[in-house]
């Protein structure tokens, strides 16, 4: 069978997770286009492929007609390269965040809609065994019906670079993997938040690189928020530590070990008695990236709509804003 055509736009350091999948399916890599052309042609030898470099996207899409391209470009050009492959003619997988405000996600979101062109982002938590295994044990019913979920998220994280000035560093740069992940975990939408940003003492980032959120979700679940890049000592992981409350009992999955919790093993005393939870098997077989290229080829292939579409994705996204929004303004937002 032949084999999808892709086209590349961003060969920076991201670009080194996404090649050994494409290669892996088996994959056309038609070009690679970058600003430096010397990062194209370096990314191309790298990997051994027969691809063009070049520095302008519109001529390449119009040369190669690829089946889709993937958009490893920085987040304030995700609406310039995916609005242009769209209008191309060509579906469109992309790295988070979907876009760098609101209103450019929306033009993404308008563009999909005239053209009839796929656009994916890829939440690369969604992939991931353990997070699919406690997806699935939530919505079995195995804690009863969800009301309460919290994400602790606290690590000293010294980059240095870019992310030392910006404004809101842990929003704006991490906090989508654990909003969105959120909704995929309880499948749950966002509803309003009230949230406070604040730089504590001592913090070597100049813009507010901590902050505490509390989301109201849909049928009324309350998703508690707090998260800090200027935390020193017990870290959590890059996922986070998280309680989800249900009304017949709690699973907890703390620094990525296996999820574990307890539920109600009868109705009478002041504390009732407890079993343990049954936790369902994991059962993905591709992970993070490799798990979006596979639903992005699911749908090239079937039409199978991907988890992650644009639809779905901007209300992940309207959680970071709706989160900054609310700090300065002091006040709840509505998010619906």
């Amino acid at each position: 069978m032949t084999k999808e055509k892709v086209v590349v736009v961003g060969a920076g350091g991201i670009a080194g997770a996404w090649f050994p999948r494409l290669i892996a399916e088996k994959l056309r890599v038609a070009a690679v286009v970058d600003l430096h052309l010397k990062a194209a042609e370096d990314k191309i030898a790298q990997y051994g492929l027969d691809a063009e470099a070049s520095t302008s996207l519109k001529s390449v899409l119009k040369r190669h007609k690829p089946d889709f391209v993937l958009d490893l470009t920085v987040p304030e050009s995700h609406c310039k390269v995916t609005c242009t492959a769209l209008n191309s003619g060509c579906h469109v997988l992309g790295e988070k965040p979907m876009a760098s405000s609101i209103s450019e996600a929306r033009r993404m979101l308008k563009a999909s809609e005239e053209t009839g062109k796929l656009f994916m982002v890829s939440q690369s938590r969604r992939w991931n065994p353990r997070h699919e295994s406690i997806q699935h044990t939530v919505s079995s019913g195995r804690i009863g019906e969800v009301t309460t979920l919290c994400c602790d998220f606290f690590l000293g994280a010294h980059f240095g670079g870019f992310r030392d000035q910006m404004s809101s560093p842990l929003i704006l740069d991490m906090a989508i993997h654990h909003f969105d992940l959120a909704r995929y975990l309880i499948d749950k939408d966002p509803v309003s938040v009230f949230a406070m940003e604040f730089n504590p003492k001592g913090s070597w980032y100049k813009g507010d690189v901590s902050a505490s959120c509390i989301f109201q979700m849909t049928d009324n679940v309350v998703f508690t928020y707090r998260g800090s890049w200027c935390s020193e000592g017990c870290p959590t992981s890059w996922n986070g530590n998280w309680r989800i409350i249900g009304t017949r009992g709690t699973l907890l999955y703390e620094r990525d070990q296996a999820p574990h919790g307890q539920v109600l093993a009868g109705n009478t005393g002041f504390n009732r008695p407890l079993k343990d939870l049954t936790v369902c098997k994991e059962r993905l077989k591709y992970a993070e990236m490799h798990g979006a290229l596979r639903e992005m080829l699911s749908f090239l292939r079937t039409g199978k709509q991907p988890q992650t579409e644009c639809h779905d994705n901007i209300r992940s996204l309207s959680m970071v804003f709706g989160v900054i929004q609310s700090h300065s303004l002091g006040r709840r937002i509505s998010l619906s």
